[in-house]
Parts: structure tokens; C-alpha cells; sequence
């Protein structure tokens, strides 16, 4: 795979290449051009992971590194070289997700199915599915990571009687969103955006879709969180509605059982925890 990947970028950047890892990292072409290389299984992720980023670079003002080559195997994308955030970092960047929110589109989901970490994550809306985010929400997040859960042992038969309690929770506390379907990074924690030497925020890996902002508002307070600044720099820019605090956790269940699904049983507590919660 190594000598293939080579061959594909001399070839298609025609210029050789005079340094590359053996595993992610750092690829540099002759000429002294600098590369972030990616590569992992066969499968249609890379093309996703570009597919992704190109939307958000279609986003006003959001910073991306962009996708130079991808194959099934790989993605090979400009190299930001990263930097120490100062004073400024995180209000920007809670500005820059403020301004990511700010694009719309016409329906709930996206053109093409892609990943959330290793995971499938299924983005083509059906029927009402399109226009209703409760119906989105419910069949493409929670239904299909609880069934992958049945799948693999967790939950038991129990899982049937979580998702009909869920079903009600989730009708209960999205049937009143009214906000247009907003365009998500999809995976926003803290290890997915970085510095760069200049100061700037970039965002990295996204999971897109278009769905409720608040999604990705919650995922940032999952795993460690984002320090206090980034949220006050985006509800500046661009208020939460009321009562988001009490929908967070309907929307860390779906990151925390696709971890579960991922990861293993290290995730099963915790994801008790919020059903719990949610459907008592």
C-alpha cells in the first residue's frame, strides 16, 4: 500500500516525493511542498472526509485544510502546521462555528452517507425525514446506533423498550424545533479542530450533515469540552434558543453510542446514564 500511495502522488502532483511516514503524517515533495497524508481499510471514508470538507469550505469565512488527493484508501490534504492558541484563540473560534451554523440548506440530512469515526453514518433522508428534524433525528441517529447496539449484544432485548421510551422523548423535546436545517461539522469535539503558527482555528475530520446547531454545540461538551470563551464568542454571534442546556443530552446520546459501538463496553454506563435520563 505504502510504494502505491507513493506512485499515485508523484504521479498526480508530478513531482517526487522525498519524504513520507509509514503511518499518518507529514509527506514532502520535492521542491519542499508539505502534505498531511491519511490512510487506513479500503473503503468509501476518504472520499468522504473530502466530500465533507469541501462543504465546509463552501461555508463563509470557515477554515479547512483542503483535500488534495483521496482514494480508497487514503487522503491527502494541505498541511497546517500547528501552533500554541493564545489569547483570541477560542473566541474565534467560537465565532467561526457561529458563522458555519449560518448556512442553511433545503433539507435535513446530506447528498451521501458517510462516516462518524468508524462508524456508518446514514445522512439520506426519507419521507418525512427531509423536512421534520424529530423524525431525522430519531431514524438516522438514535434508531440506527441503538440497533447497531442490539447487534452487538448491548442493551439485550431492552432495546425495544428504550427505543419506544425514546421515541417519546424525542417527540416531546424536538417537535418545536423551528430553525432550518444548518450545515454540521458533525463530530466536533476537541480533537478535531486545530491551531495553526498563525493563530487561526482550522476545523478537521467533520462528519457533515445538515440538522439542529445544537448538535454540535453538545458534542463540544462531551469529552472534556471547549473552554468558556468559544461559547460565549458564539452566542454572541449567534444565540442558542431557549432551553438547548436541557436538550444536550438527547444529543450526546447519539456520540456516545456510536463510542460504545466503536469502542466497547467502556461507553455502556455512560450510556445508560443519559437513557436514563432521558426516557424516566
Amino acid at each position: 500500500m505504502q510504494s502505491d500511495i507513493r506512485e499515485i502522488i508523484e504521479n498526480r502532483l508530478s513531482r517526487k516525493v522525498v519524504s513520507m511516514p509509514y503511518g499518518d503524517g507529514v509527506v514532502e515533495t520535492e521542491g519542499g511542498d508539505r502534505y498531511f497524508l491519511k490512510k487506513g481499510r479500503r473503503s468509501a471514508a476518504f472520499r468522504c472526509e473530502a466530500s465533507g470538507l469541501a462543504e465546509l469550505a463552501a461555508a463563509e469565512g470557515i477554515n479547512v485544510p483542503g483535500a488534495v488527493l483521496w482514494g480508497d484508501d487514503f487522503i491527502l490534504s494541505e498541511y497546517i502546521e500547528p501552533g500554541r492558541p493564545a489569547d483570541g484563540f477560542y473566541t474565534e473560534l467560537g465565532r467561526m462555528v457561529a458563522r458555519l451554523h449560518r448556512r442553511t440548506g433545503p433539507r435535513f440530512g446530506f447528498r451521501e452517507d458517510n462516516f462518524i469515526g468508524a462508524n456508518p453514518q446514514p445522512n439520506i433522508a426519507e419521507g418525512a425525514e427531509a423536512t421534520d428534524w424529530a423524525e431525522f433525528y430519531y431514524g438516522k441517529r438514535l434508531k440506527y446506533q441503538l440497533e447497531m447496539a442490539l447487534g452487538t449484544g448491548y442493551f439485550g432485548k431492552r432495546v425495544w423498550d428504550i427505543l419506544y421510551r425514546l421515541r417519546e422523548t424525542v417527540d416531546r423535546m424536538l417537535s418545536h424545533v423551528d430553525e432550518p436545517p444548518t450545515l454540521l461539522h458533525g463530530d466536533l469535539w476537541s480533537g478535531n479542530y486545530l491551531c495553526s503558527t498563525t493563530g487561526a482555528p482550522y476545523l478537521i475530520d467533520p462528519a457533515v450533515y445538515y440538522g439542529h446547531r445544537e448538535t454540535d454545540i453538545a458534542m463540544t461538551m462531551l469529552f472534556g469540552g471547549f473552554p468558556e470563551e468559544f461559547y460565549r464568542a458564539y452566542d454572541e454571534a449567534y444565540p442558542l434558543q431557549d432551553g438547548w442546556r436541557e436538550r444536550v443530552p438527547l444529543y450526546q446520546l447519539y456520540h456516545v453510542l456510536n463510542h460504545l459501538n466503536i469502542f466497547g463496553s467502556g461507553y455502556l454506563r455512560q450510556a445508560e446514564s443519559l437513557i436514563g435520563g432521558l426516557t424516566r
